[in-house]
């Protein structure tokens, strides 16, 4: 634990230079450099190179990574004159010193988790609140032990509201980002099954979500829940003392959008209703969602000259991957459904229940009869090897492969036959299934 005179200092040292970065490849000048350690890397041996390219200052927690200082005992006032801030402990410091700027900024933070939607929650919260207030929103996926700190450390002193995206995989992490971030209000977007490996099951995807709810009851804050969605009214209710401010999924309805998917009403839905909170009127609402763009392969439809590709590969749970085959079934049915193509690559994280989920995916694609069924990776195959064939409609035509660059070789002398579809692809982002876009 870092003494609370050495985080002044360094706060001080960072208040000068409002750039903090943990990878020494992206050091800039004046920057300061936070020497993490992971299951490959220890940041301390690029504490020295962080520093030769301009670095103000190396957080390290390991003594031998000073020059000259092989014995370990070289007086932290000398290290701090050499460029390095010794600590215990440099990712407990970096999430210190995230906390500590959150309180000197003393605005209203939001913090938005759950198993589907959070990205896609946050850029059009960001979008709304934008429209009147200077807002500062968790960049991309940032949303875990290191990238909340980073987030909280990159908000600027002018800003009004800040966003922040928070992600799990196991229990007792949201209850940890809260504590750094200290949101005041907070909104969970939905429960389902993601992780399960690390959270054991859907019961623990609930609790640990749930832990944000458990933060705002115990500090006061207000809680953002959607009154027609009985698991998270279940989880409020709970919650004895905790401000609701309740919305329906009605609360996305009549507005235009650039999103695909009926599923993403959810999403426009929250939007709208902490707009709405915040004293935003319809009319620039309306706007920010309809000027919304999606990117990073997030619900977004990308025309091609030969064909069109609804590119929802940056993640899926069995949750995510049901509500798009499904939305995907309706948009191709009738004629239209003898011209679709549907990708999908592995779910990841699942655990022991990885085969049974695997199959109810892929029982559920079946059913909607695509033209093509194409699965990627090697959880799918495994699966699709013991289906029976007879479950497998003639209408459609069925391709497996192991992993990306098995159907990427398959593609390259055939992608010019495929003409006048519509394909969604949707996997893991490990999977990489966004490699494919170059083919259609």
């Amino acid at each position: 634990m870092i003494q609370q005179e050495s985080l002044n200092e360094l706060y001080d040292i960072f208040t000068k230079c409002r750039n903090v970065v943990t990878d020494s490849r992206q050091v800039t000048e004046g920057a300061i450099f936070f020497a993490l350690r992971g299951p490959s890397f220890n940041g301390n041996d690029f504490a020295r190179a962080a520093l030769d390219k301009g670095a103000a200052l190396a957080v390290i927690d390991d003594p031998h990574a000073i020059p000259g200082n092989e014995n370990g005992i070289m007086p932290r006032e000398d290290a701090l004159a050499a460029g390095y801030f010794l600590t215990d402990d440099s990712l407990a410091t970096l999430q210190a010193l995230a906390r500590m700027h959150r309180t000197m900024l003393g605005i209203p933070i939001i913090a938005i988790t759950g198993t589907n939607g959070k990205t896609t929650t946050k850029e059009l919260t960001a979008a709304v609140l934008s429209s009147q207030y200077r807002v500062h929103a968790t960049q991309g996926n940032l949303n875990n032990h290191i990238g909340v700190p980073l987030t909280l450390l990159s908000i600027p002193d002018d800003t009004q509201i800040g966003i922040i995206e928070m992600g799990a995989s196991a229990p007792g992490e949201i209850d940890a980002l809260c504590r750094i971030a200290r949101p005041n209000y907070g909104i969970i977007t939905n429960i389902g099954k993601a992780h399960l490996a690390g959270f054991g099951s859907e019961e623990g995807v609930r609790k640990t979500k749930g832990e944000l709810y458990d933060y705002l009851t115990a500090t006061n804050g207000h809680a953002f829940v959607r009154k027609d969605d009985p698991t998270l009214v279940a989880m409020a209710s709970e919650r004895k003392g905790m401000h609701i401010i309740w919305y329906e999924s009605s609360a996305g309805e009549g507005f235009r959008s650039q999103l695909v998917g009926d599923y993403n009403r959810m999403n426009i839905a929250a939007a709208a209703a902490i707009g709405t909170y915040f004293g935003i009127l319809p009319d620039p609402i309306a706007t920010a969602i309809m000027d919304y763009v999606p990117t990073m392969n997030r619900s977004q439809v990308i025309v091609t000259e030969r064909n069109t590709v609804i590119a929802d590969c940056y993640n899926a749970n069995p949750s995510s991957m049901s509500a798009a085959i499904e939305w995907f079934s309706r948009q191709t049915s009738g004629t239209r459904g003898r011209n679709n193509i549907l990708i999908l690559g592995d779910m990841l994280e699942l655990g022991e229940w990885s085969a049974e989920e695997h199959r109810k995916i892929l029982s559920l694609a079946l059913s909607t009869r695509p033209q093509r069924l194409v699965v990627v990776g090697h959880e799918f195959c495994n699966v699709l090897a013991s289906y029976p064939p007879e479950a497998i409609p003639n209408c459609t035509t069925m391709l497996s492969f192991p992993d990306i660059d098995s159907i990427m070789a398959y593609l390259r002398n055939r992608s010019a036959l495929i003409h006048g579809k519509t394909i969604l692809l949707k996997g893991s982002r490990r999977t990489s299934l966004e490699k494919l876009l170059k083919f259609f």
